[in-house]
């Protein structure tokens, strides 16, 4: 990575820390009151030894500085504690918030833009991504201040002491940070393409775990196990390579500050043998003054070496921060940023104009559109795969931006909430999603407020109560992880008694019996047929004869409706329709 990308990163990765301006004050407060309290230690344990030592006070007259030098101790465990505790706040609050980043973004941008990652790097950035940021605004980003604080409020304590070991400390300090900065960069290098690694593999994993089956199917299972051994092999070693930089630093601070200190030591030890005979302002070097400065010396480069500790957190959190900062400054079309509500008592009526559905990256899926979707009308879209018919349901669904007009009672799509707009819309899709642990949760997902007559009707006109005396405990059953109790079609039936639980002003069926067998689809459609008698309804279907009783059907081509009309004249008119009829029959 290069250096003005890292500097990039690192400035992102403080801008976010505003997220928690107070508690990160609040942690460097306290170090800082725990630097102080270093500095009261170290001089009363410095003046308790030069009075027993030189000049032989009774240890009675030093009660009260021994009880003050355990209170000092004290003192540094709770606030030791409390910056603990304070810098764990911190960081979660960031995480929490970039976490809510993340998922707006997400919202932002709309399914059909994120679709394009497997599921697993999502996971990566959601989770372990972030969660790699602990470390650097709970610890590191307070000690790097705290690095410069406590060192200078110990010099100022020992230059009056004496100057020729302040200078001391002074001209070895700089060497820590320039050596910890040398090894870091690498480490933080290592740190990104760890990172991307693990993105890659978090993907392949959930995608072959998902594909197991057809893996299987085809004798693949050895073969991909090798693939993902020779993966997690290759992000084990880049991990190792990631430690090895994080104990290279380690090491190189502990041997600069322990130089440090021994050449401090070894100034106190010629100066008492009286080789030495500067330092001390001409008073001679007193036994307190050496015991203080060698207590403190220590102390000076502690802050540093936490640092250096510290540092593999901000290698870790430059890493993660590269995947992050590009995500949340991808550019894309927003969508659903309106804040218009409808009126809820007037009939829902659709009208498009030189419509055009837009990929989330600006690519024109469909359109120009002209079509207008009375209330209460029944309206089915026919057409080959790919001429566009989902990409309507997924703009309608506020999933996908668009250029042109499309006005819902007269206020323009992209004006209005992406909330109130969809507690208008029903939806049935091809692969019914059952998040809910019963087969009850799952049903009342949209309306948890039902009474037990309307999730009886519900259940009643789904034809979900067909098959719900095979189910142990009936309503209340444990679905298990996916709905794996339930087969493709019945788990279809439960979306559907979703669906007219609450019935809503418009209702978006795509495919809803495309995956189904014969027996499954017959109750599908006749439940889906009576729903849509009692709102506006528009149904993607490759299947032409349930058209038949819609009020209008539109025939999509290449992205345009080609034909608008009933089954009945479009069947016996040259064009499209009349073409996939024909070879519907022959199908048959």
């Amino acid at each position: 990575m290069k250096k003005t990308r890292q500097h990039q990163l690192t400035r992102w990765l403080k801008t976010q820390s505003t997220l928690a301006q107070r508690w990160l004050r609040l942690s460097m407060l306290l170090g800082l009151a725990s630097g102080i309290l270093i500095v009261a230690q170290a001089w009363l344990l410095a003046y308790l030894l030069h009075a027993l030592i030189i000049e032989h006070q009774p240890r009675g007259e030093l009660v009260s500085s021994f009880i003050w030098l355990a209170t000092a101790f004290a003192l540094r465990a709770l606030l030791s504690w409390l910056r603990e505790r304070v810098g764990f706040i911190c960081g979660q609050v960031i995480r929490q918030r970039m976490r809510a980043q993340i998922l707006d973004k997400m919202q932002q941008l709309g399914p059909a833009w994120i679709q394009g990652k497997p599921a697993g790097s999502w996971a990566s950035i959601i989770v372990e991504q972030i969660e790699d940021m602990q470390d650097y605004y709970s610890r590191y980003l307070p000690q790097m201040y705290l690095a410069v604080f406590i060192p200078v409020l110990i010099l100022i304590t020992v230059f009056p002491i004496n100057w020729a070991a302040g200078f001391i400390l002074l001209a070895t300090a700089p060497l820590i940070p320039l050596f910890m900065a040398l090894v870091g960069m690498g480490a933080a290098d290592a740190n990104r393409r760890n990172f991307v690694a693990l993105a890659r593999l978090s993907g392949n994993f959930l995608d072959r775990l998902r594909g197991l089956e057809t893996l299987r199917l085809f004798n693949r299972g050895e073969a991909e196990t090798k693939r993902i051994a020779q993966s997690s092999e290759d992000f084990r070693q880049r991990t190792m390579e990631v430690l090895r930089m994080a104990f290279l630093s380690s090491a190189v601070l502990e041997f600069f500050a322990s130089i440090s200190i021994a050449v401090v030591a070894v100034y106190f030890g010629f100066s008492y043998l009286g080789e030495l005979n500067f330092g001390s302002y001409g008073t001679g070097v007193t036994l307190f003054a050496g015991f203080l400065v060698l207590i403190l010396a220590p102390e000076f480069f502690q802050p540093l070496r936490d640092l250096g500790a510290f540092y593999h957190a901000k290698a870790q959190a430059i890493g993660a921060a590269e995947a992050l900062e590009t995500f949340l400054t991808a550019e894309g079309e927003s969508v659903g940023n309106g804040t218009q509500s409808l009126d809820t008592t007037v009939p829902l009526t659709l009208q498009a104009q030189g419509l055009e559905i837009l990929s989330p990256n600006g690519v024109l899926l469909a359109g120009p559109l002209d079509f207008t979707l009375p209330a209460n009308q029944r309206i089915a879209l026919v057409g080959l795969s790919g001429a566009g018919k989902s990409s309507l349901l997924n703009l309608l669904l506020g999933f996908l931006p668009y250029r042109g007009s499309l006005k819902i009672n007269g206020t323009e799509l992209r004006d209005l909430a992406a909330v109130n707009w969809r507690k208008q819309l029903g939806w049935v899709g091809q692969n019914p999603h059952l998040p809910a642990q019963t087969l009850r949760a799952n049903i009342l997902l949209g309306y948890p407020d039902a009474s037990e007559a309307q999730l009886q009707q519900a259940v009643e006109q789904a034809y979900v109560s067909e098959f719900l005396h095979h189910l142990p405990k009936g309503l209340d059953t444990d679905l298990g992880d996916g709905a794996a109790r339930l087969s493709v079609g019945q788990a279809q039936r439960v979306a559907v008694a979703r669906a007219l639980l609450s019935p809503r002003r418009l209702l978006l069926l795509d495919e809803p019996a495309a995956s189904l067998d014969a027996h499954s689809e017959q109750w599908v459609m006749q439940a889906l047929n009576a729903a849509s008698q009692q709102q506006t309804t528009l149904l993607v279907t490759h299947q032409l004869e349930d058209t038949e009783d819609y009020d209008q059907i539109w025939v999509m081509d290449s992205g345009k409706i080609v034909q608008q009309g009933n089954y009945a004249t479009l069947s016996t008119q040259p064009g499209l329709f009349a073409n996939l009829l024909a070879h519907r029959s022959e199908e048959l």
